[in-house]
């Protein structure tokens, strides 16, 4: 069984025991996330599509843990000028674990 669910912007196709980083969640002290934008749920023979979201479907994930993706450097150079600049940024995420698709 699988589902696609959506959070932060972006579409993630997940199964029960699935560890995933999503955007940062502001769970303020919690320990469980409920997911309730579910686009489509698939059991082995029968697969729900919602319009576009399934209505009363969703996904329970447990928090594992925060953090930074690693640094994307951004340089920017114009020609002829000497003009360069170097920046950086690393994306904050939030590490769930799927525990129950419903």
């Amino acid at each position: 069984m699988f589902a696609i669910i959506e959070t932060g912007g972006k579409q993630y196709k997940v199964a029960e025991g699935d560890s995933l980083k999503v955007e940062k969640l502001d769970l303020a002290g919690k320990s469980e996330v409920i997911f309730d934008k579910v686009l489509l749920v698939a059991d082995g023979e029968e697969v729900k599509v919602g319009t576009p979201y399934l209505e009363g479907s969703t996904v329970t994930a447990k928090f594992e843990q925060e953090g930074h993706a690693k640094k994307i450097v951004v340089v920017k150079y114009k020609a002829k000028v000497r003009h360069h600049k170097k920046s950086g940024h690393k994306q904050p995420f939030t590490q769930v674990k799927v525990s129950k698709i419903g």
